[in-house]
């Protein structure tokens, strides 16, 4: 029975490790709200995992068999995720090209801020300044979570790998196949943690809007070369 449990968990890592279009958006987006703590990242991980779970609990339940008997839901799945990851790399080229983009160290308080500046002038009246706002570049949690199902249920590759290749191989562990899927769950959840640990760290190299261009231009090409990948597959 343990023997199944670390089959799930090392296949699963094993395979979800691969440079892939979910793994690169959790790190751009846990980079991008570095400076205002790990709540956006670990609401992204949250929902990678329970993407997971829901994926692996079915392709060890014998979703796979079905999927093998209807290939047009895979075809249509294909070419969706296509026409979504070319549109995300379209995107990320165009912010290396504008540029402009750096991380926010801080996580103001709107509610605490400091007092105005003021300017005397020569007849003792006070004007009050006002700061301009600060350009942030952090992104609203709902578009995020969205984007985020969108590159999991939409890649024909989640369903190759989390549904069909776990599920098919959860069958050689017979009685012990939801032990292997509790493996399995259990290497996503470590692997999303890493990716959120792992982005905080990497922020502290990308606080300049040169570094987020060269990112976004990583970013495009990745993006772009899976799309094509799936296209011509």
């Amino acid at each position: 029975m343990l023997t199944a449990l670390l089959a799930g968990l090392g296949l699963c890592l094993s395979i979800i490790a691969a440079p892939g279009a979910q793994n690169v958006f959790l790190l751009r987006e846990g980079i991008r709200h570095a400076g205002g703590g790990r709540r956006h990242a670990l609401a992204l991980a949250a929902v990678c995992l329970a993407s997971d779970v829901v994926l692996i609990s079915v392709g060890v339940g014998g979703f796979g068999v079905v999927v093998e008997q209807v290939p047009w839901l895979f075809d249509a799945a294909r070419w969706a995720g296509v026409v979504f990851l070319a549109g995300y790399g379209v995107l990320a080229a165009i912010r290396a090209f504008r540029g402009g983009e750096a991380i926010e160290t801080g996580s103001p308080d709107p509610g605490r801020q400091g007092p105005a500046p003021t300017l005397t002038s020569g007849t003792g009246a006070t004007a009050t300044l006002t700061a301009a706002p600060v350009a942030r570049v952090r992104t609203a949690m709902l578009p995020a979570i969205l984007t985020c199902l969108a590159i999991t249920w939409l890649n024909p590759h989640t369903y190759l790998d989390t549904v069909l290749l776990l599920g098919s191989i959860s069958t050689h562990y017979g009685d012990a196949r939801w032990l292997f899927a509790v493996g399995a769950i259990l290497g996503s959840a470590v692997w999303f943690a890493i990716l959120t640990f792992a982005a905080r760290f990497a922020s502290r190299w990308l606080r300049s809007p040169r570094s987020w261009r060269i990112l976004d231009a990583g970013v495009a090409v990745m993006m772009l070369g899976l799309a094509t990948a799936l296209a011509v597959a």
